[in-house]
């Protein structure tokens, strides 16, 4: 397992790097923004990395530190992250305000990341909030408008709010208020 690379950045061609050791070998790997961005080349960087092996392939990913090596470990446990998707969560966030969306169940926060739906926003704060012991509740769900104008209209209608709140990670989110609705009742009432 490759866990570390020390070396001179002297190419970048789209989101990867060619990190050229001391010792002669390059290596291809994917980089975060924060690198990509890197003007003057040759530049002399340090990353972390992480090893995906495949059938087909070896792929390197790259970090800044091990603070972020180890939170994408932590996202490959969620189910249906792969590490596509957890090396673009960390690309466009921080961990600490990760780590503050999870425990403030902001689903939002992850929905503003390229590429991440809101379904596998709620399944990472909900996986992840059991794995580092923060408390998960659909009631403190941060919801949008339109979220909250849905749940409102279900509960006016008779649902209970957490059954209208945990409806909504079954509904496509691109749905008008009404769509949402009428989606809502048709799947709260089939499963009676």
């Amino acid at each position: 397992m490759i866990g570390k690379i020390k070396g001179i950045l002297c190419e970048i061609n789209g989101n990867n790097g060619l990190v050229e050791t001391s010792s002669g070998v390059s290596y291809n790997l994917f980089l975060p923004p924060s690198l990509l961005s890197l003007t003057a080349l040759p530049k002399k960087i340090e990353v972390y990395t992480y090893l995906q092996v495949r059938e087909d392939a070896l792929v390197l990913f790259g970090f800044n530190n091990k603070e972020e090596q180890q939170f994408f470990k932590l996202l490959l446990t969620v189910s249906g992250v792969g590490p596509k998707t957890a090396f673009t969560v960390i690309s466009f966030s921080k961990v600490p305000d990760m780590m503050i969306a999870i425990k403030n169940n902001d689903v939002n926060y992850f929905t503003h990341i390229p590429g991440l739906g809101k379904k596998t926003a709620m399944k990472i704060i909900l996986e992840l909030s059991q794995k580092l012991k923060q408390d998960f509740d659909l009631g403190k769900m941060h919801l949008s408008e339109d979220d909250k104008t849905v749940v409102d209209a279900l509960v006016s209608l008779g649902f209970k709010s957490q059954e209208a709140k945990s409806i909504l990670s079954k509904i496509t989110a691109n749905l008008s208020v009404e769509e949402k609705v009428k989606e809502a009742i048709r799947l709260l009432t089939s499963k009676n």
